[in-house]
């Protein structure tokens, strides 16, 4: 089990699958976004947060109804 605490960790866990242009200014923008949103919630949160993405459900796509690409 691998948690996550601080907001760049828990971006680039999520982020990682898209394999995005970290020097981009549009990959650089949504980092900003997402830190801001995270840094946010835990402020907010009476008691400190983390993220462990293993106990997360799978989720199935189907992709005969989303197109097989």
């Amino acid at each position: 089990m691998t948690t996550y605490n601080s907001p760049r960790a828990i971006i680039d866990y999520c982020l990682a699958p898209l394999e995005l242009d970290a020097g981009a200014d549009a990959t650089q923008e949504v980092r900003r976004r997402l830190e801001h949103v995270i840094k946010t919630f835990q402020a907010k949160a009476s008691v400190p947060l983390s993220v462990d993405f293993s106990s997360m459900p799978s989720q199935v796509i189907n992709e005969a109804a989303h197109g097989y690409e």
